[in-house]
């Protein structure tokens, strides 16, 4: 491009309480029949996506890359891999979200690149040349094994052997994406420059894929034997889980340089870096860090409402822990996203009604202090699908199958209408098959339905958007049976009461004396009975009380 874009910035923290839509660009909208989305469908259904009330967008990566990983093994962090499109076609859809009064938030995959990329591919030819130190290279142990225990995250050791180089790289997911050693100046002047280069384009910000991933111990000490039960953000059967991840990540190194990329997006104002965070127990303590201080990230997304448990000490352990490390900063709460088990299908016990699963759920993320992200799908209640062996794309469930069906499951595409071919993503054969019941939960027929979860999902989302209070105001956690999550959420002179019901049986809940004559918002659960001594809470409710 001949000069930067220029942005209209209103608010410059309007990340603050702000709601972020996920877009997996291959599962969204195929424009042109190949089977795979791309972004030229995005640009054809953002109306879809503004008609939520979202803030902004966040597009999973569509850069060049081979696809051993579907898009997050970069092979060039500055060109649109031919699949999704061109730089015109981003350039489209940059301008029409703006248009649309939506950010564009993209994914900056740079902890590790493709085997292919240009940098890697200099960097193995040899141990002198201009990038031999790009990224990370060891040599064997004298008995010719890799040098420490370091395990990929996609199984096996997190070292390849390089004929070439005569050297071990690392490598924290496949072997097809080695890590960048950003112990290299060179290498981190680099990825500045990239960053650089989308915002000029326009972007909005940055999500910070595997950000604490960045640096790596110097000195290669083998990582010590995890405790357990270990709180590892990996299935249990995937031995990752078997080490305390000390050495190989979250070293404080990154520190300084994530301070550089908050310096880099402050020379464009109204531009954000939020990080992927998955650190296990130590979480909380990372996402403090991260975010303290207000010159590194501006709020970090993490892993820990990814569980299976849905239960109130689940939410209000989770959320305290976060609250009482990350004082001085911010955290963005997901329930689900590209990499876990859609969260209807993590939460639904047998018999129980998926709608009212999606909209109970979605009523306590609203309603969490914090940034909040959706992932695409979310607002159909889509389940997890199941996907046969033969149809499986994603590395990590092929490697671990069967004991890990893999990520497949909630990446199948948008059903967008129930009664046109493939629901109306392509005319072709989609990249991975489309489910009969995702089909009877398509856009088109919930658009007609002014009681679907869509029509919840927007009353829900401008409840969120009218409300100072449950935008950013405090969270304070009230004492109740296990069954009952409640807090309320102040700010200036408004507070709300937020009360969840998370069993399967009515309960009737003591309201506090402050609530008495509390008024019952319309976006809470039906069959609430209230008076000014208690709330009864039908099975699996929720209320809004001001």
């Amino acid at each position: 491009m001949s000069a930067p874009v220029e942005r209209i910035v209103s608010k410059p923290d309007w990340w603050r309480g702000a709601v972020i839509y996920q877009v997996y660009p291959r599962s969204f909208q195929d424009s042109n029949g190949d089977g795979v989305g791309d972004l030229q469908g995005i640009t054809a259904r953002l109306d879809h996506i503004a008609s939520l009330g979202v803030d902004a967008i966040w597009v999973s990566p569509f850069f060049k890359s081979p696809m051993a990983d579907m898009g997050y093994d970069v092979s060039d962090y500055r060109d649109v891999d031919p699949m999704f499109g061109t730089l015109a076609d981003f350039d489209t859809m940059l301008e029409r979200a703006h248009a649309l009064g939506m950010k564009i938030i993209i994914d900056q995959v740079i902890s590790h690149t493709s085997d292919q990329h240009e940098w890697f591919r200099e960097s193995r030819a040899s141990r002198s040349n201009a990038k031999a130190d790009w990224f990370v290279w060891a040599d064997a142990r004298e008995d010719g094994t890799a040098p420490n225990n370091w395990l990929s995250v996609f199984g096996g050791p997190a070292w390849e052997w390089d004929g070439t180089r005569m050297q071990y790289y690392m490598h924290s997911f496949l072997t097809s994406q080695p890590d960048i050693n950003f112990h290299c100046p060179d290498a981190r002047d680099a990825l500045i420059e990239t960053m650089r280069f989308w915002l000029d384009r326009g972007v909005d910000g940055f999500r910070l894929d595997a950000c604490n991933h960045y640096f790596h111990d110097a000195e290669l000490r083998n990582n010590p034997p995890a405790k357990r039960p270990s709180a590892n953000d990996v299935p249990d059967t995937n031995p990752y889980g078997f080490q305390e991840h000390v050495y190989d990540k979250t070293q404080p190194e990154n520190l300084p340089f994530l301070r550089r990329i908050r310096a880099l997006l402050d020379e464009y104002p109204g531009t954000l870096a939020v990080g992927e965070v998955g650190d296990g127990d130590r979480s909380p303590a990372t996402v403090g860090l991260y975010t303290a201080d207000g010159d590194k990230l501006h709020f970090c997304y993490t892993f820990d409402l990814f569980g299976p448990e849905f239960s109130s000490r689940y939410f209000r352990e989770t959320v305290t822990k976060f609250e009482a490390a990350a004082q001085d900063g911010w955290v963005c709460w997901a329930l689900s996203n590209h990499d876990v088990r859609r969260h209807v299908s993590r939460y639904a016990q047998p018999g129980d009604d998926l709608d009212r699963i999606a909209r109970l759920a979605l009523s306590i993320l609203i309603a969490l202090r914090g940034t909040i992200c959706i992932y695409q799908g979310e607002e159909l209640a889509l389940p997890e699908a199941d996907i046969a062996f033969e149809d499986l794309r994603d590395p990590y469930g092929i490697r671990f199958w069967p004991a890990f069906k893999g990520r497949d499951g909630c990446r199948t595409p948008i059903p967008w209408a129930g009664d046109e071919k493939q629901a109306g993503f392509t005319s072709g054969k989609p990249w991975l098959p489309i489910p009969r019941e995702h089909k009877e939960r398509a856009v088109a027929t919930q658009e007609k339905d002014k009681g679907s979860v869509l029509a919840f999902y927007r009353k829900a989302l401008a409840f969120r958007r009218n409300s100072a209070a449950i935008q950013c105001g405090d969270i304070s956690f009230h004492d109740t049976r296990d069954e009952i999550l409640a807090f309320t959420r102040t700010h200036g002179g408004e507070t709300w009461l937020c009360v969840y019901n998370l069993s399967r049986e009515p309960i009737d809940w003591p309201l506090p004396a402050a609530f008495a004559t509390s008024i019952l918002d319309p976006v809470s659960a039906p069959g609430i009975t209230l008076n000014r001594k208690k709330l009864r809470l039908p099975a699996l409710s929720w209320a809004f009380l001001r």
